[in-house]
């Protein structure tokens, strides 16, 4: 399996949308950040202010573009979108409640028909994080839930944590005996 490269990065979950309040998964649905997602993703554009990001990579999906353009235009950066940090596919699970058939999928217990495996996710996720992270950084890369679960497993990290929408994290690679390391950024009231 393809590894991480040893650079640090910034991530961002997209904002919320409709599905993400009602716990639906959207895969490669494209629903639109709502009303919060669009004030979440100002928020993280301010907490993300004189972090020396050089370049933005994003998800074409929608919630994940209009989020890093929402970030790139406080920074004043462009945007640059890669098909391969679109969120999973899900098939069949497309518009379902987020259930057992997600922590089986994450397992490689079962795929639902229609959907891409976790393993081919993270393979994707790992060479769409690390052609980002060849650019000069520190870059931000605005993605999704379940690609940042691949991205979580390849780092070594425990991986069915559910990631707050628009919340900046600074990912850091192992050094000094330890592994993969994760800070949020503090966001404003």
């Amino acid at each position: 399996m393809s590894e991480l490269n040893p650079i640090p990065f910034w991530f961002l979950r997209h904002g919320e949308t409709d599905w993400n309040a009602r716990m639906l998964s959207q895969g490669q649905v494209d629903i639109p950040l709502n009303a919060v997602g669009l004030l979440q993703a100002k928020r993280a554009a301010e907490a993300l202010v004189g972090k020396g990001i050089r370049s933005i990579h994003a998800s074409t999906l929608g919630r994940a573009r209009v989020t890093a353009e929402i970030v790139a235009a406080r920074l004043n950066l462009p945007v640059n979108l890669d098909p391969e940090l679109q969120e999973c596919a899900f098939g069949v699970k497309e518009g379902q409640v987020m259930s057992g058939w997600f922590d089986d999928w994450i397992a490689g217990v079962s795929t639902p028909e229609g959907a891409e495996t976790f393993v081919h996710l993270r393979e994707r996720a790992v060479t769409a994080i690390n052609r980002a992270t060849a650019h000069p950084g520190p870059v931000l890369i605005v993605a999704h839930g379940a690609l940042w679960r691949a991205v979580r497993q390849a780092a070594g990290l425990e991986v069915n944590i559910r990631t707050p929408n628009a919340l900046p994290l600074w990912v850091e690679p192992p050094s000094g005996g330890r592994g993969w390391r994760l800070t949020a950024a503090e966001l404003s009231a």
